[in-house]
Order: C-alpha cells, then sequence, then structure tokens
C-alpha cells in the first residue's frame, strides 16, 4: 500500500470530522502469550487504515485544519541496546520521514503535549472500550483541561464514536485494497489446493494444517485465524480448532483456512473427500451446498440487498433437505419455520477485508444494507449432520460440508476472488486422484 493511500484515508476522515475536531487513535498493545512469551505483534486494523505504521506504543492523532501539524505521530524513540534485542523502531525522524507524518514525538511526551492539542477542539473522535487503560488516560486529559476552564483552557465538549464514521470508510475497498485481497485469496487457494493433493486415509488433520501453513509462509502470508481442519464427525464442528485427529477412509474432510497478506485477509472453506472419492451420499449433500453457493453469489451485484445471498442460499438448502428427506413440508413453511436451522444454522456470510469479519454495518435503520461496488465478502453456505441428529439416516452421518468463496461487488456484478480454489465435485476428484 503507498504513502499517498494512507494519506487519501486521512484526508477523507478529517473532511468526515469537521475543522474543529480533533481523532486520537492508540495502536494496538503487545500481547503475552504465556510468562515472557510474546504473541506475535498485529496492529490495530484501523490505526494500520490510517498510518500503516506497524509498531506497538504509538498514538496517531489527526487535527483538520491545524497550520502546524494536521497529523500527528507519538512513537517510541529509537534505543539501540532494545533495537538489537527487539528490531529496529522508526523513532521520530522515521515516523515523519516513512509514514507521512506532519509531525512526531517521542510516545514520553504524549502527556505533555496531547491536552494541548486536545484543547478548544468541539469534539473528540475516539473508539471507547477497545483498549481500556488508554481510554483512561484520553478521559482524564479532557478532564484535566474542565479544571483549567477558568484559565481559559477549554476542553472538548464531546466524544464522537471513531468507529461509525472510519468503519464505514473501510466497507469500501480502494483499488489498492482489492489487490491485496485478490493476492491474499491467491495464496490461500493455492494452500487448499496443496491440502486437496496431499490428503489420504491415515493422515492426520495436523499434517493437513502444516500443508496450509507451508503454502501461506512461503508467500510471505500469516493466517488470518486458526484454521479449521476437521475431518468425520469434526467437519461437524462449527469452530473446530484441535485439528488432532486421524484421517478415515470414506470421511469427508473439512479446510477452513484463509492466510492474512499485509494486514489483508482471505477466508475459504473446501470439503472433500479424505480418499478422493464422495459416496454417493457425500455427493448428493454436497451438491446441494454447492448449489446454494452459487445461487448466493449470483445475489451479490449492487443495488441488492446484504440479506439477498441468505435467503437464495436457504431457499436452495431447504429444498434440497427435502428432495433428501431430511426435512418434511412445504419448502415455504419450513424457511418461515426456521426448520432448516438444525442443518444449517448460521449465516451466509460477512464483511472481509483488514479484519477476516470486517466491520461496516449489515443495516441501515431497520434496512439491510444495499450492496455497491467496493464491498467485499464472504459467501459460505453449508450442511452439517452430526451422528445422532433427530431424523438423519445412517448413510448420511457426519457429514458437514461448508463452501465458501471471497465475493467484491464490482458495478456489473460479483467478482469471485477465490475461483482457483476447485469446488466443483468432479474437479476436486480429479485434482487429488493427480496427487
Amino acid at each position: 500500500m503507498t504513502r499517498e493511500e494512507f494519506a487519501r484515508r486521512r484526508r477523507q476522515l478529517m473532511r468526515l470530522m469537521g475543522r474543529d475536531s480533533i481523532a486520537v487513535l492508540p495502536a494496538a498493545p503487545v500481547r503475552q502469550r504465556n510468562n515472557d512469551v510474546e504473541y506475535p505483534y498485529r496492529q490495530d486494523s484501523d490505526f494500520h487504515y490510517l498510518t500503516g505504521f506497524g509498531e506497538p506504543q504509538a498514538v496517531a492523532v489527526l487535527v483538520p485544519g491545524r497550520p502546524q501539524a494536521e497529523y500527528i505521530l507519538f512513537v517510541r524513540e529509537r534505543d539501540r541496546v532494545r533495537e538489537t534485542w527487539d528490531g529496529r523502531r522508526a523513532g521520530p525522524a522515521g515516523a515523519a520521514r516513512d509514514y507521512g507524518a506532519d509531525d512526531a514525538f517521542p510516545i514520553g511526551d504524549i502527556d505533555e503535549i496531547l491536552p494541548g492539542l486536545l484543547e478548544n477542539r468541539t469534539s473528540v473522535f475516539y473508539t471507547m472500550g477497545v483498549y481500556a487503560d488508554f481510554d483512561q488516560r484520553v478521559v482524564g486529559w479532557v478532564n484535566g483541561l474542565r479544571t483549567q476552564a477558568r484559565n481559559g483552557r477549554h476542553p472538548p465538549q464531546e466524544f464522537v464514536a471513531l468507529d461509525h464514521v472510519l468503519h464505514d470508510m473501510r466497507l469500501y475497498k480502494s483499488r489498492g485494497e482489492l489487490e491485496l485481497l485478490r493476492a491474499s485469496a491467491r495464496i490461500a487457494a493455492q494452500a487448499h489446493q496443496r491440502a486437496m493433493r496431499f490428503c489420504r486415509p491415515g493422515a492426520t488433520e495436523y499434517q493437513v494444517m502444516a500443508e496450509l501453513l507451508h503454502e501461506f509462509r512461503g508467500h510471505n502470508a500469516d493466517t488470518a485465524y486458526h484454521p479449521i481442519v476437521g475431518g468425520g464427525r469434526n467437519s461437524c464442528i462449527l469452530h473446530y480448532r484441535d485439528n488432532n485427529q486421524p484421517l478415515a477412509d470414506g470421511d469427508l474432510l473439512l479446510v477452513d483456512a484463509g492466510c492474512e497478506l499485509e494486514c489483508y485477509a482471505s477466508d475459504i472453506t473446501r470439503t472433500f473427500p479424505v480418499n478422493g472419492r464422495f459416496t454417493p451420499e457425500q455427493r448428493a449433500v454436497y451438491e446441494v451446498v454447492l448449489e446454494a453457493n452459487r445461487a448466493a453469489i449470483a445475489r451479490v451485484r449492487p443495488g441488492n440487498h446484504w440479506n439477498d445471498p441468505h435467503e437464495a442460499a436457504v431457499r436452495v438448502i431447504t429444498q434440497g433437505l427435502v428432495k433428501l428427506r431430511l426435512l418434511e413440508g412445504r419448502v415455504a413453511t419450513l424457511i418461515k419455520s426456521g426448520a432448516y436451522r438444525r442443518f444449517f444454522m448460521h449465516r451466509t456470510g460477512h464483511w472481509l477485508g483488514l479484519d477476516v469479519h470486517d466491520v461496516g454495518d449489515y443495516k441501515v435503520g431497520d434496512e439491510w444494507r444495499v450492496l455497491e461496488p467496493g464491498m467485499a465478502m464472504t459467501i459460505e453456505p453449508g450442511i452439517y449432520l452430526p451422528a445422532g441428529a433427530r431424523g438423519v439416516p445412517r448413510r448420511f452421518r457426519n457429514i458437514g460440508i461448508r463452501i465458501e468463496d471471497d465475493v467484491v461487488v464490482t458495478r456489473g456484478g460479483a467478482e469471485v476472488l477465490t475461483a482457483r480454489a476447485p469446488k466443483d465435485a468432479d474437479e476436486i476428484e480429479a485434482l487429488m486422484a493427480r496427487g
């Protein structure tokens, strides 16, 4: 992503904020995994969206209309000893030179400088509740100004939810963002192909997961979330995470795995037979889910509503469940009563971007949001038939199938970013046969 892209976002946000306001964004803190071991650092998505700055212990401040500097970064100072242990730092000079800050200061000076930036601003744009410790600091700076009102130092009169404005901006992906989403999806699709070629009876879920991770890291991408690699009965657990069981001949394997490239996520699910051949029952259920996936994608187009793809998937899945004799009754009645939810219990998709479950409202007022070009989402219908489910014949037991694609709304319809991950049953079998 170019520096100009980040600058354009900041300019757009400041226009929406107005000249008498100020925005304050803290970087994500370092998270402790255990004892003195840290999780790999991942920047806060909002902070990254506006700055591209990847270090912790940083604060970004936007002050529209301020003649001296509208964009200010507070960052860690350069420290030769700490950089020897923990890696290089930009320092204030690097924050200005490499990240476009109009001015930059050591983070240790923030208590002295930030109250002056807040002074005489009418509104503070800030996201409360994400970082509780920093919430208290922001409130403390504002309250400190209130005690000095008699000295002519006027505090802001209101807090405004920054996420309400910023997250609507993030919903519409730029050309640069779409390129990163395409690249992320391409890598993830290659990883799913690799998993299909590797899969065989006697292998384990964690070995399949290792193939996914190998492909991700080979392209300098990381996991966007902990992969789900569930064989047999585990394919019916929506958020299965153990990934530690052997794969049995005759079972299905459900793989839900996406990668993150320069903070942009992909999210793909494919389901395929461990031995490379679907049984008649597996294929019958699979074809219903695949038809639902395609019907939902066909409803992704400008002017349609967010819920239209879900309604299309529900209709196809309910019809399929009746045809398979897993549900009885009129399709319209079963949809209205929600009877299909026994076997399809989740929504058909979510927004996608800097976060796997990306930000953005799904409704505007009481109405489902209208789809517009640049919005990115997943399409992921599924059917889950665990052993012991009432009314499920033995031949259908432990069949869990989800087919998930990443889709972008275009002017003429939809672009499927994950088309390189095979989902046609014959195509999957052919790929697995080649090994």
